[in-house]
């Protein structure tokens, strides 16, 4: 079979950019039709004596042209739409979908400015600039309440806790039920930055079994025998990085272990007002199983850093606000009256159902792009958990993304024991647009229909 082989000019500017203009010209001129295989990028470059990584960033530049579209297991091949455009300046240097963000909501950009100014109306500007008590005033806690009721039905407000994010409240949950030398049960993969707090706290975490459904009911009851663990760490709604959701009847197994060998349960449930239906917490399929966790940094934007804790009784949750006061004082009052504002006024609600609606959309785009068998994922999530495919390693994927301009974290990252899965995450909050994020998973699409490539080479 003939494959389509240019003439480059090699004494003007980079070599890639050379193939992409001769890709565009071939594209205008017919020679390259609509529907018509490109050549494999391993053969084209040694058909062109060029390296590999070139023929890699001209498709990628194509891709970004509008001339070209990967499938997974069938190469590459000119859209049939392709309409050449003129070169320029690529829409991004670098899509970091490392960084695990929420899309912005259209309408928080004016919701923050009006917000704001309202606040800045009160005639009691010192209680928005001055220390608050640890545990937050009684109305931010009540607004606390009305954002988990989802989750958890009806709140008191004297179990919450008020906190400058959800690092806070873990880290203050770390220090209240662990001791350096202790044990805290979590997956087998999980939170990086937990993994990092508890490193920093002399807090081993002992890795539980999962299957498709979450963490496995009988794999905990046998660690809380074995490590007599402190406490139990989950993330049971868009878990971390597997996007794995614990089904209803899989929570209240995890609650019934937990509440057998009274362990408290630590529930970081950073996404679960994303469903349109959401799920009961596991926390409160038991009495005084452990301490719900709700962040808005996913369902609204992290810019607020502010969480909400529930506490399993008011003993704990006194226990809790000392610890978070030992540990971070005080979150900032503007932003957590700002949010408890939006709370009541249902601002807050529009703009978790703007970031679920954009959510829902980027999750239709990747799981029209590339193969729906190689993810799992949540329909409205921020995430996906992408296995690779042979024969692909996940650190030279994403290595070689990188050098595209695409910033992706391998397995290794969330590893807590066991070995790591052939398997990277792919966050697709950052990307500022929808077009910068079909360019982005372009450049997937094509480095899973093609040859790994030899890697080795770049380095001297």
């Amino acid at each position: 079979m003939q494959f389509w082989q240019p003439i480059l000019d090699r004494t003007r500017g980079p070599l890639y950019l050379s193939l992409a203009d001769a890709i565009t010209q071939a594209v205008a001129a017919g020679t390259l039709k609509p529907n018509e295989r490109m050549p494999p990028q391993r053969q084209l470059a040694a058909s062109l004596a060029i390296d590999l990584t070139t023929v890699t960033r001209a498709y990628a530049e194509a891709h970004r042209r509008g001339l070209l579209d990967g499938a997974v297991g069938r190469g590459t091949f000119v859209r049939a739409d392709a309409a050449p455009q003129a070169a320029g300046p690529a829409e991004r240097s670098l899509i970091d979908m490392s960084m695990n963000l929420p899309p912005l909501a259209p309408s928080l950009r004016d919701q923050l400015r009006t917000g704001l100014a309202g606040l800045l109306q009160t005639p009691d500007l010192q209680s928005l600039l001055a220390y608050r008590t640890a545990a937050g005033n009684l109305a931010d806690r009540t607004a606390g309440a009305v954002w988990m009721q989802p989750v958890l039905g009806s709140v008191d407000p004297a179990l919450i806790v008020v906190c400058a994010g959800a690092q806070c409240a873990l880290t203050a949950l770390m220090t209240l039920l662990a001791r350096p030398g202790d044990t805290v049960l979590t997956d087998m993969l999980t939170y990086p930055v937990f993994r990092a707090l508890a490193a920093q706290a002399g807090v081993r975490l002992a890795g539980v079994a999962a299957d498709a459904d979450g963490m496995l009911p009988d794999a905990l009851e046998q660690a809380c025998r074995l490590h007599q663990p402190k406490a139990i760490y989950c993330v049971p709604t868009m878990h971390n990085p597997t996007a794995v959701t614990m089904p209803p009847s899989r929570r209240q197994l995890l609650a019934d272990v937990a509440t057998q060998f009274g362990v408290p349960i630590i529930e970081d449930d950073a996404y679960g007002l994303l469903p349109t239906a959401p799920l009961p917490a596991v926390v409160s399929l038991a009495a005084d199983a452990g301490y719900y966790v709700s962040t808005v940094a996913k369902c609204l934007t992290p810019g607020l850093r502010v969480a909400f804790v529930r506490a399993p009784n008011r003993t704990d949750a006194g226990r809790l606000a000392a610890a978070v006061r030992a540990t971070s004082l005080t979150p900032s009052p503007l932003m957590v009256s700002l949010l408890s504002a939006w709370i009541r006024d249902g601002s807050a609600a529009t703009l978790r159902d703007g970031v679920r609606a954009e959510a829902s959309v980027r999750q239709t785009m990747i799981h029209t792009m590339l193969p729906q068998a190689a993810m799992t994922a949540h329909n409205e999530g921020l995430h996906v958990w992408l296995h690779l495919p042979e024969p692909w390693d996940r650190m030279d994927f994403v290595a070689h993304l990188r050098r595209l301009g695409l910033a992706l974290v391998a397995s290794d990252a969330f590893l807590v024991s066991g070995s790591a899965p052939n398997a990277v995450r792919v966050c697709l909050g950052v990307a500022e647009s929808r077009t910068a994020l079909r360019l982005a998973l372009q450049d997937l699409a094509t480095a899973l229909a093609d040859e790994a490539p030899a890697l080795s080479g770049d380095v001297v």
